[in-house]
């Protein structure tokens, strides 16, 4: 494995229920309310899919954006979608089956051949969607349960 380049922490504290709030390491940053749709929970915030959704999407047009400023692309008001799909695996699990991400730069007619340039490179340098697409080393630890 790589030496890292940065690290971060985010602290979840349980509200009610399965409702929490999300205390970023930098307090510029508001905090977050995350929770599950009912039956489960009160819908008082996102769900962690929605906030996956959301990463894989921002990410990817952060890309995009970083890569027509460098081409000195103009593009309209960019905007994006992005559409995630919830499926069951063998063992009925709910998993993160399929996420489509549309980008819209709202570009010129006369960038659009300077654009297809940003559009073979940009997704590599998404760091959320690349390391989804490789496999994130996750470790777990519960106190007290090893």
């Amino acid at each position: 494995m790589n030496e890292p380049v940065s690290e971060f922490t985010l602290t979840l504290e349980q509200v009610r229920d399965y409702e929490l709030r999300l205390h970023f390491d930098k307090p510029e940053l508001a905090d977050l309310i995350v929770d599950e749709p009912p039956p489960l929970g009160h819908n008082a915030g996102p769900n962690p899919a929605r906030l996956l959704a959301a990463a894989i999407a921002s990410c990817l047009t952060a890309s995009f954006i970083f890569c027509a400023r460098k081409s000195r692309l103009e593009t309209g008001t960019l905007r994006a979608e992005v559409r995630m799909q919830i499926v069951r695996n063998e063992n009925k699990r709910l998993r993160v089956g399929r996420v489509k991400v549309t980008i819209d730069p709202a570009l010129a007619p006369a960038d659009l051949e300077k654009a297809r340039r940003c559009r073979e490179i940009f997704e590599d340098f998404c760091t959320v969607t690349q390391s989804i697409r490789q496999g994130i080393e996750v470790e777990i630890e519960v106190k007290g349960l090893g």
